[in-house]
């Protein structure tokens, strides 16, 4: 006689919302997504909540500066996978543009939020999207939470 197989349950918790691509709109991202994760157990203050957010909000910033279709919004989709130790960030727009990774000289004000997503997450990309645009994800660990 076998032993009956026990399957566990995976938790992946999720947060998807659409906002208009605005700089509103992305800042409106970034503080439900700081509330979203405090929901989820990752309160302010903790390494897993700063580094979401910080990630939703250049991700976020990107969509609105460089992915901007005028008449179109950007989304966001936060997945809490417990299991994999990971929050998945995807923010996707519906510009054909692919984002790139500057190096700006030290006197210059922008180009810098692929390389602060880079250095938080513990991966990064891009994937094409059914219908015109994409959508860039990153993974940051979980911390430990409440």
């Amino acid at each position: 006689m076998s032993a009956p197989h026990t399957q566990h349950p995976t938790s992946v918790r999720t947060f998807a919302q659409r906002f208009s691509a605005t700089r509103r709109g992305a800042r409106l991202a970034r503080l439900l997504a700081a509330h979203q994760l405090t929901e989820w157990g990752h309160p302010h203050g903790t390494t897993t909540h700063d580094t979401a957010v910080l990630v939703v909000a250049e991700l976020a910033a990107n969509a609105v500066l460089h992915g901007r279709v005028p008449g179109r919004d950007f989304a966001l989709l936060l997945s809490h996978e417990e299991s994999r130790g990971v929050v998945r960030i995807e923010v996707t727009d519906t510009h054909p543009a692919q984002p790139a990774r500057l190096a700006p000289g030290p006197d210059e004000d922008g180009g810098r939020g692929l390389l602060l997503v880079d250095a938080l997450a513990a991966d990064w990309g891009v994937r094409d999207r059914l219908g015109p645009g994409k959508t860039v994800w990153a993974e940051c660990v979980l911390g430990p939470g409440r």
